[in-house]
């Protein structure tokens, strides 16, 4: 979907028409899912904050300026609700108790396990940029940390992957 598409959806959303605020979520939903696993590490809770934010979203759809950027908005409503059911979670459960991820199909199981090996820091500014194609500048303001953290963030990450790779490759060769 073009970005002209999604804005004009917003836009009719924007004056409550059902239908397009439902085909705008269902565009969303694979990156909307992304993220949210991203930070909870947990299909269930990534449902609630998804669900969370599409109520939020729809009940706050006149409070968005700028219809361009309506995807910007709700990812940022996202990342909200996700850190509001992970700070509840944190009072009755310890993060070992969370499941490892289960991606929808479209990751192979090592990157799976090698998003799962990074930080959330690192794990987020990695998803936001190379999956769903946010700029250094977007994630910044979605994430309210400066531009040169990001880029920190993103190379720091890299270079956690590229030595999970590496550390699994050695491994791997150690067992023939």
């Amino acid at each position: 979907m073009k970005q002209n598409e999604i804005q004009k959806l917003a836009d009719q959303a924007k004056r409550h028409e059902y239908d397009a605020f439902t085909q705008l979520m269902q565009y969303c939903m694979k990156d909307m899912y992304k993220t949210a696993l991203a930070i909870l590490m947990n299909d269930e809770d990534a449902a609630d904050a998804i669900q969370d934010t599409i109520l939020a979203c729809w009940e706050k759809l006149h409070t968005l300026k700028k219809t361009q950027y309506f995807k910007t908005w709700l990812t940022r409503i996202l990342i909200n609700k996700c850190y509001d059911i992970r700070k509840k979670r944190a009072r009755l459960t310890s993060l070992e108790d969370y499941d490892e991820p289960a991606y929808e199909g479209g990751c192979n199981l090592e990157l799976k396990e090698a998003l799962a090996a990074l930080d959330e820091k690192y794990r987020l500014v990695i998803l936001l940029f190379y999956g769903e194609g946010y700029s250094v500048c977007e994630i910044a303001k979605l994430l309210k940390i400066p531009k040169s953290t990001v880029t920190t963030r993103l190379q720091r990450g890299r270079e956690r992957l590229a030595r999970y790779y590496e550390t699994s490759m050695n491994d791997r060769e150690g067992l023939r």
